[in-house]
């Protein structure tokens, strides 16, 4: 009994609602926080402002805060819980970073895809101009309008099987042109 009381008297008895109280108690323990922290995180500045904001936010609130006998053991509770928050925070943000990074990337693709297939539509277009007349409006009708064989015969006055031959044709042209493209 008598050790116990002992100790108690050995904890200061500091009234951190008073400006002075409160420069006491940051006295007394930011070292020992500090050292909390650098144990477990492995930065002195990310320590440093895990001890400052531990007591900015103290000093905010001290007319709100109840601390009983041992303001150690409250400041010692709060830095563990600002050390867990803190990675807390870290693991969110990597999470965020990995998604953003796996957005960029995406959209670094499709970029890539689009100006590829820019230049494919742009190499298609310029075959196509090259066609003979007749195969090269069969063809438009049949891709650019999505017109049957049937509509195509009717509108161009030929038969579907030269409707057919003609889209046969320019197929084979555009494939022998288009090699580097591995159509």
């Amino acid at each position: 009994m008598f050790y116990s009381k002992l100790n108690i008297d050995f904890q200061p008895k500091l009234d951190i609602r008073t400006q002075k109280g409160f420069e006491q108690a940051y006295n007394l323990y930011a070292e020992k926080m500090y050292g909390i922290c650098r144990s477990k995180i492995n930065s002195s500045e990310v320590a440093e402002e895990i001890v400052h904001d531990i007591f900015r936010s103290l000093w905010e609130r001290r007319h709100l805060v109840e601390v009983s006998e041992n303001i150690e053991h409250y400041l010692t509770k709060a830095t563990k819980l600002k050390i867990i928050d803190h990675y807390r925070q870290k693991a969110r943000d990597e999470k965020h970073l990995a998604c953003a990074l796996e957005e960029y990337c995406e959209a670094e693709n499709r970029t890539e895809h689009d100006v590829e297939l820019a230049d494919l539509q742009s190499q298609v277009d310029f075959l196509v101009d090259r066609l003979p007349c007749k195969c090269r409006d069969v063809f438009r009708l049949s891709r650019e309008k999505g017109l049957s064989n049937q509509e195509i015969a009717s509108a161009l006055l030929i038969s579907e099987k030269t409707v057919e031959y003609h889209i046969a044709k320019a197929l084979k042209y555009l494939k022998e042109r288009l090699t580097e493209y591995k159509l």
